[in-house]
């Protein structure tokens, strides 16, 4: 006998999926640590899919430099902290759902205030290769899935990116320093998100700076806008895309 879905929220998304994959992401934990272009599309994607319990990791504020790209980031959010806007506008969505919030940078020392176990699956959208690493190797040792993005900056080409082994990646910097630093640790497969288009590089007449005299952002946080000299060059539909094929990727792995 077929099954007659309610209209709800949810009910194209179980059309494609089944009643008992949906049961699969109702009952799912996932854990996104880094929350710009890439890490927020990937949250909206998850929420909207039906996960119903995220954890959300960043340390950073909405910068008036993110509305470019950050699906968070608005002019009314500029200045609030990202995992406060994130969790927000996933409760916006599912009103129902449960996040698990956590305000600070990823690494060495503040890894242990995750507890990487009670999570299904973990998406990596950090930008810094050391912090990236820690997360792979805890991740690992925890047991839990986890898909890695390598870099979406200076890039324009939406359709070059890829889902792969690490150790089968190319053209990639990122990847490339990445698959070095696994070998060393002896992880063996790492599955990633990545770009085959070569890196872009800016104007020579063209300095990025993290903010300018007139950012907007919080006196509190705008010593982090002039501690980096060189940020990548981005653009809305880049980091968006690898964002969205990171979320993909969890939900198909989680409901097969």
């Amino acid at each position: 006998m077929a099954t007659r879905l309610k209209n709800d929220q949810f009910s194209r998304t179980t059309a494609l999926l089944g009643v008992d994959g949906m049961e699969k992401l109702r009952k799912a934990k996932v854990l996104v640590i880094g929350l710009g272009g890439v890490g927020g599309y990937a949250v909206e994607a998850l929420v909207r899919a039906g996960i119903f319990t995220l954890g959300v990791c960043d340390d950073d504020r909405v910068c008036i430099t993110n509305l470019n790209r950050q699906l968070h980031a608005t002019i009314k959010t500029v200045g609030q902290i990202k995992t406060d806007a994130v969790a927000e506008r996933i409760l916006s969505i599912n009103s129902c759902a449960t996040v698990n919030k956590y305000p600070f940078f990823y690494n060495k020392d503040t890894a242990a205030q995750i507890d990487i176990c009670k999570y299904d699956y973990v998406i990596d959208a950090i930008d810094t290769i050391a912090c990236k690493l820690e997360l792979i190797e805890n991740a690992k040792k925890a047991n839990t899935p986890i898909i890695s993005c390598m870099s979406a900056g200076n890039k324009l080409d939406p359709t070059a990116f890829e889902v792969a082994d690490i150790f089968t990646t190319s053209i990639c910097p990122i990847a490339k320093v990445m698959r070095s630093e696994l070998k060393k640790r002896g992880i063996e497969k790492l599955k990633v998100v990545y770009s085959k288009e070569p890196t872009i590089l800016p104007p020579e007449n063209i300095l990025l700076e993290m903010c300018n005299l007139n950012c907007v952002c919080p006196s509190e946080t705008k010593h982090k806008c002039t501690v980096r000299r060189q940020i990548p060059a981005s653009i809305s539909f880049v980091p968006s895309v690898a964002g969205l094929i990171l979320a993909g990727e969890v939900i198909k792995d989680l409901t097969r």
